[in-house]
């Protein structure tokens, strides 16, 4: 199985709430409201780690889940939000230039 790198859209708006993450797209105005697993991987989406070591270091250290399940859930959690625009994924490291560059497409 190849990396996965997945990095936070600009095109949304997210806070945090109570003890929760907040998102909602630009785009077409979709709500999210995430469990602390999910926020986890959403706080460390910078586009340079690997979901794998995300999930090795963020979740599997945190919560009683296997290092399998925890990918594959959170594959599946990164793939619904990249659909929406949420979150991009990519089979290598995103580097500054390219969030930089999509931050400046999406302002557009």
């Amino acid at each position: 199985m190849s990396e996965r790198y997945i990095m936070r859209s600009s095109a949304i708006a997210a806070r945090m709430l109570g003890g929760e993450m907040m998102i909602m797209s630009v785009k077409d105005s979709t709500f999210f409201t995430l469990d602390p697993v999910a926020t986890a991987i959403w706080q460390a989406a910078d586009g340079r780690t690997a979901l794998s070591e995300i999930v090795a270091t963020k979740i599997c250290s945190e919560f009683d889940v296997s290092l399998e399940t925890a990918v594959r859930d959170a594959e599946q959690f990164a793939e619904e939000l990249a659909t929406r625009g949420i979150l991009r994924i990519s089979d290598l490291p995103i580097s500054a230039s390219e969030q930089t560059s999509q931050q400046t497409t999406e302002m557009q």
